[in-house]
């Protein structure tokens, strides 16, 4: 059964410190999420980390680290998840530089190193997409050439619900495309106001929520479903416990 996450980017402008911390992961606790995403977080050793998600029934399954710590001191970013107890080490975003045709192929250059480390060390590198990587280079998506560049043992992907379809894909489909790749993927609702999209909390906005549950229930590998709103209108804790309520009456949790 895949288990529901909180995907702490969520509540970035409560998590700057410890103290904040403790306090944001009680209520994620108390929502009924059993597990969690570390991302935005201040600068908050992994020892304390582990000992605050501990105290309040959380696993830390996924993380989003500084991609040039990954590429640069990969060592260090295994002992610290080795110290989490996570498993996935992920990138949230491709840097700047290699999003253009010219550099797009220095990505698999730089990284695939860290990777092969991060692998051998029973840990996967994770990629969180946004709707850049639905651009097409020379007539391929970008997408497609992550998909290319790294074996499965060697990068996930973190596929995200709302930027596949901000990015004009069809959400089921790469899913079904993407396998065994999706470890996790990040549950994110769009809905519209005029004729701006905005986000909102899963299945209060228009993607088929129950069509994409089910397509992942069909593929199996799929471990964790981590909740994320970037942007909330009202609290971003409201949110994250409305998400959480609407998937639960689905049976997930």
């Amino acid at each position: 059964m895949m288990e529901l996450g909180a995907q702490l980017f969520t509540l970035r402008d409560y998590t700057q410190t410890a103290k904040d911390l403790d306090y944001s992961l009680g209520q994620v606790a108390k929502m009924g999420y059993k597990t969690v995403q570390i991302s935005a977080i201040g600068p908050i050793p992994a020892e304390t980390v582990k000992e605050i998600c501990d105290k309040h029934g959380l696993r830390i399954v996924l993380t989003h680290t500084d991609p040039n710590r990954i590429l640069n001191d990969t060592e260090a970013v295994i002992r610290e998840h080795d110290i989490m107890g996570c498993d996935y080490i992920g990138i949230g975003m491709m840097p700047p530089k290699y999003r253009s045709p010219e550099w797009l192929w220095h990505f698999a250059e730089d990284y695939k190193e860290p990777a092969k480390k991060i692998a051998a060390a029973g840990k996967l590198l994770m990629y969180h997409n946004h709707n850049l990587e639905f651009q097409k280079f020379q007539g391929k998506l970008i997408m497609e050439t992550l998909m290319e560049s790294f074996s499965p043992e060697e990068m996930g992907f973190t596929l995200d619900t709302y930027w596949v379809q901000m990015g004009g894909g069809d959400v089921c489909a790469w899913l079904e495309r993407l396998g065994d790749r999706i470890p996790c993927v990040h549950l994110k609702d769009m809905a519209v106001r005029g004729m701006e999209p905005i986000m909102a909390p899963v299945m209060e906005g228009n993607l088929d929520f129950r069509k994409i549950l089910a397509t992942l229930e069909k593929t199996g590998k799929t471990k964790y479903l981590l909740v994320e709103q970037d942007i909330c209108e009202g609290s971003p804790f409201d949110c994250l416990e409305t998400s959480y309520n609407n998937l639960r009456s689905l049976g997930y949790q």
